[in-house]
């Protein structure tokens, strides 16, 4: 039987398991990358395993998250990955150089290759034909260590593009498309491979707007064929002997199918606070336009600036719009400068801010109270911005350019003839900023400030636990909702107990008291728990707050592994109806809970006197690490 390219680079990586659905398979893993929001906990981690060189063929740590330098915090975790960088292997790619995955794509990427990041948009690398994961610091962590990857077996996924796209309308618009089909759910457990004819017509960085966006499906990732547009892409950035070819098998089997027909798509937008409320731009109507940011590791390549630009030439932004460009990498940036694309969007009025993740991860330009902020980001959850009442839509750079212009939301094909924008035949290389390792580790001395705190472990599980329930949710809680980020908290992703004052507080602001108090306990919630960020945070919070059990409707599948790597026991109802019988600060008991999980049995859930099953869905060496307190235990048990 013939295979999807996601089987055939699974195939020729496996090191553990069979490619079953649904069974654990172990991944070699070729690169991996991290960025400054989650890179401190997983390089302390990578400490903590005492590997002295990292063993991928490429680990790059990226520091484009926490930029903004208003306190030592963020400039010492900076010097702290670079320290460790520098000393272990890994290649070091300073702030002002770019986004992870643009950079990642321009430089590094490589079809038919393996690589996990510790962070969700890692899937990004799919738009030229790599195998790419976002995952938790601790599994990036033991791959650079020279570990597996570990994920179930996922479904195959077919979407076929049809035709062309229309002038004005975008890759964007195929994505969101994507996900008015799927929804936020549709992804969890399957790789979403893209074919037909319309993938010729794409550029690698239309290709990767898509894949990158496929985290929003819960995908496990997405990728595209690696082809002549491919072959072209890296010849341009120099790099054409990591070429590769690939393609499905004519009769490969796909469990799903969606089709996306590109000569009738339109202008669409994400309205709030999912990425899945979609509609046609027409639709919503010309809504007030307060603020437009263009950028993220979404939108930021230079196929996307020069659109941006040829937009804005000659033209000035309404007077009641802040419009914002963050340029995706130093390459970008450069390029647009040279050839007077800059000059034209400066002219126009828009603010030019750094090669940096910036207002997405909510790093400044926060939206005025209750503002309407068109957005090419990638997620639009509530609060996510910074302002929590601020209404964002998610658009392509198109849209946001001409609203921009006209001060309500507008459908760019009223503009006239589209801009027609040729991918360079070469790019402009200058890898300056990118620090190469030390050839002599023992002259680096790694550098700790005094915010970088230990990251907790977990506790070998007990034969039985009794408890509150400190928390009550419901469907599509996002690791927005469990941790925020933003320009005030996101210094302290290496201080856990200084960050723990901040879970759940947007949904509950008593709940990390709750928990101080009490002890921990077990967190209740709905379908698709943990949507969103890879952040461990989201998971290395609630334990030290002494959460012991998440208990919900289903997961997002980085989120449970975070869980489990935690040594958080992650439960799903057998009967979802039994999730309307709980309610908040009900005693809750799992009285044979060490010995159904060494089982594999189902668990015995009792609250308030009512006895009820849950299923603890974790393969044999996940098993292992719960009963050990955590993935980092587990090993440590298993080197003796």
């Amino acid at each position: 039987m013939g295979m999807t390219i996601a089987e055939k680079i699974l195939k020729a990586h496996l090191v553990d398991g069979e490619m079953v659905q649904g069974q654990e398979i172990g991944l070699k893993i070729d690169q991996t990358l991290t960025q400054d929001a989650t890179g401190t906990m997983a390089y302390l981690q990578f400490e903590a395993m005492g590997v002295d060189q990292v063993k991928t063929e490429r680990s790059v740590a990226y520091i484009d998250h926490n930029t903004l330098q208003s306190g030592f915090e963020n400039a010492d975790d900076h010097k702290y990955i670079g320290t460790v960088a520098k000393k272990h292997g890994i290649y070091y790619s300073k702030a002002g150089n770019g986004i992870c995955h643009q950079v990642h794509l321009e430089r590094f990427g490589a079809p038919g290759k393996t690589l996990i990041g510790s962070d969700s948009h890692t899937p990004t690398g799919g738009g030229i034909g790599m195998l790419a994961f976002g995952a938790g610091g601790l599994d990036v962590a033991v791959a650079m260590g020279g570990g597996a990857y570990y994920i179930p077996m996922p479904k195959m996924v077919r979407v076929t593009l049809t035709g062309k796209l229309q002038p004005w309308v975008a890759a964007k618009d195929i994505i969101l498309d994507v996900l008015r089909q799927m929804t936020v759910k549709g992804g969890v457990g399957k790789i979403v491979e893209y074919a037909g004819e319309g993938v010729a017509t794409l550029s690698v960085p239309e290709r990767a707007t898509i894949t990158n966006m496929g985290a929003e499906l819960g995908a496990t990732t997405s990728i595209f064929p690696s082809d002549e547009v491919t072959k072209a892409f890296l010849e341009a950035q120099g790099r054409g002997d990591v070429y590769v070819p690939l393609a499905s098998d004519p009769d490969a089997k796909y469990d799903e199918e969606y089709t996306v027909d590109l000569n009738t798509l339109v202008p669409l937008a994400a309205m709030p606070h999912m990425p899945d409320n979609v509609k046609p731009v027409t639709e919503i109507g010309p809504i007030t336009v307060n603020q437009c940011c263009i950028g993220s590791c979404t939108n930021s390549s230079y196929y996307d600036m020069m659109k941006v630009a040829a937009i804005l030439k000659g033209k000035t932004i309404h007077p009641d719009v802040s419009l914002t460009i963050s340029p995706g990498s130093k390459q970008v940036f450069d390029m647009l400068a040279k050839n007077g694309a800059l000059s034209d969007i400066i002219a126009a009025g828009a603010r030019i801010l750094e090669c940096a993740c910036g207002p997405c991860i909510g790093m400044g330009q926060s939206p005025e109270s209750g503002g309407v902020s068109l957005r090419t980001f990638n997620r639009n959850f509530e609060g996510r911005s910074g302002t929590q009442d601020a209404q964002i839509y998610l658009v392509s750079p198109e849209v946001a350019a001409a609203s921009a212009l006209a001060g309500v939301l507008t459908d760019p094909r009223t503009l006239g003839e589209a801009p027609v924008i040729e991918m360079p035949e070469h790019f402009d290389i200058n890898d300056n900023l990118i620090i190469k390792p030390a050839e002599d580790p023992s002259t680096v001395e790694v550098r700790r400030g005094p915010n970088i705190k230990l990251f907790p472990l977990g506790k070998e599980l007990e034969d039985s636990y009794a408890g509150k329930v400190v928390l009550k949710i419901e469907d599509n809680i996002t690791t927005d909702h469990i941790l925020p980020a933003g320009a005030k908290l996101l210094p302290y992703r290496s201080n856990i107990p200084y960050y723990s004052n901040y879970c759940f507080i947007n949904v509950d602001p008593k709940f990390p008291a709750r928990c101080q108090e009490q002890g921990g306990g077990v967190i209740v919630g709905g379908a698709n728990y943990g949507q969103g960020s890879s952040r461990e945070h989201a998971a290395l919070v609630p334990l030290y707050l002494g959460v012991r059990a998440v208990l919900v409707k289903s997961f997002a599948r980085i989120h449970k592994a975070n869980l489990v790597n935690s040594g958080i026991i992650p439960l799903t109802f057998v009967d979802p109806a039994d999730y309307d019988k709980i309610s908040l600060n009900d005693s809750i008991q799992l009285p044979h809970i060490a010995e159904e999980i060494k089982n594999g049995s189902r668990v015995t859930v009792v609250v308030n006197g009512y006895t009820f099953q849950a299923e603890c869905e974790v393969s044999d060496r996940q098993r292992g690490a719960l009963l050990a307190g955590g993935t980092l235990n587990y090993a440590k048990k298993q080197n003796g």
